[in-house]
């Protein structure tokens, strides 16, 4: 568990940050959409979090089954038993799908293991698949986090911000 203060500090710094990428968004009169699996819609609520969002937020999905992931955002079915939900594949697709689904400009994308169960020797739990995609680039990012369920949702979530961020101000 991660103490008060600290914890108090990340999010401000998270928000901070998510304030920024707004005003980027605007400034470049881009839009953003998210899938979310493993997170379960905190990425979204730092989006929301910031006063005119709603200027650059088409909206997002939380696509946590199997079966949500192939019929609302298109992964395959093929994909997902080949290579997994956790994986740079199955993250792809999720880009793909919800940057159709939302008409916006550009994307983030989660898939992983927040544990604490549901590990394996291959995919542990604190394996997070990111996947960020722009009108001008798009990476899959593979991490394995540390800590807790709620510090692995929340690592995931501030490096989808900073990758986002850091893709924009290229």
């Amino acid at each position: 568990m991660v103490p008060f203060i600290c914890y108090t500090n990340i999010m401000k710094t998270l928000f901070e940050r998510t304030k920024e990428l707004i005003e980027i968004l605007s400034q470049q009169q881009q839009t953003v959409t998210c899938a979310e699996s493993c997170t379960g819609g905190r990425i979204a609520a730092a989006l929301t979090a910031v006063p005119g969002a709603s200027a650059v937020l088409h909206g997002t999905v939380v696509t946590y089954a199997n079966t949500i992931k192939h019929r609302w955002l298109g992964v395959k079915e093929s994909t997902l038993e080949t290579y997994g939900a956790v994986s740079r594949e199955c993250v792809d697709e999720m880009l793909s799908g919800v940057l159709e689904m939302a008409d916006a400009d550009c994307a983030i994308a989660v898939s992983g293991i927040a544990g604490p169960t549901g590990g394996s020797p291959d995919k542990p739990v604190g394996t997070v698949y990111i996947g960020i995609r722009t009108p001008k680039t798009s990476t899959v990012y593979h991490n394995v986090f540390k800590g807790d369920r709620e510090s692995i949702q929340d690592q995931s979530v501030v490096f989808a911000i900073e990758k986002l961020l850091h893709m924009l101000k290229k």
